[in-house]
């Protein structure tokens, strides 16, 4: 029942326009399955739930739209608390199926605690599922980067198999991002070899994007690239 008036309520929002661009930025997700509400009103839905909603529509997975997965993501995020927040990401995670889901779904309360979201970020790392694998990594960039840095996380995520096209880039996007933060540590991660090339020339090309590098550092980047 929550179900359903959920859904009727999101394609109550729906806007073609926007419909049409998110599937372009999305090939891996059926055009069928896109509704098309703008995030800010999907963000505001997701706090205006009724608490016995949100709980049913959160146990009935899997969900049919890539606007219900966004919403569950949201909900995540708004839960608070580190047990619950975890637990509610390891029943979601396995039927996240795309790259914008997986990277918009960031709850603070994860780095409350940098041990335990490194730990938790480390088992994600090791899933046979590449948006897992994915979101493991991105933990590891938005918690442990500017703050929280450890030089292992460098080695851990280097260490990842590139063997699907969204977690190369996630790959490279982390490494891109290190060298902002800490140029010395993972420029050697660079160098030809430490990463399979695709990967390393995407992270060279994204850091050459960054506005927190210098000229200087940019002029390097594209020598070695």
């Amino acid at each position: 029942m929550y179900t359903e008036k959920i859904r009727a309520d999101l394609f109550r929002m729906q806007d073609e326009k926007y419909r049409h661009f998110q599937c372009r930025l999305m090939p891996t997700v059926p055009r069928e399955l896109v509704i098309g509400v703008r995030t800010p009103l999907l963000r505001a839905y997701a706090r205006a739930m009724e608490p016995a909603a949100t709980a049913a529509f959160m146990a009935d997975l899997p969900h049919r739209y890539y606007e219900e997965n966004n919403l569950h993501a949201f909900l995540i995020e708004g839960l608070g608390e580190w047990q619950a927040t975890v637990e509610a990401l390891d029943r979601f995670l396995p039927y996240v199926d795309n790259w914008a889901t997986c990277d918009m779904m960031r709850p603070s309360v994860l780095g409350s605690d940098p041990t335990a979201m490194r730990a938790q970020a480390r088992l994600w790392m090791q899933s046979p599922h590449p948006y897992i694998v994915r979101y493991g990594i991105e933990m590891l960039m938005v918690h442990g980067l500017e703050r929280n840095f450890s030089p292992d996380d460098l080695e851990a995520v280097a260490a990842v198999p590139c063997d699907h096209p969204y977690l190369c880039r996630m790959v490279a996007w982390y490494f891109a991002t290190a060298l902002a933060y800490h140029w010395d540590e993972a420029l050697p991660y660079l160098s030809p070899g430490r990463l399979d090339d695709g990967t390393r020339r995407r992270a060279i090309t994204k850091a050459r994007e960054s506005l927190r590098l210098t000229a200087e550092q940019k002029e390097y980047l594209r020598q070695i690239r």
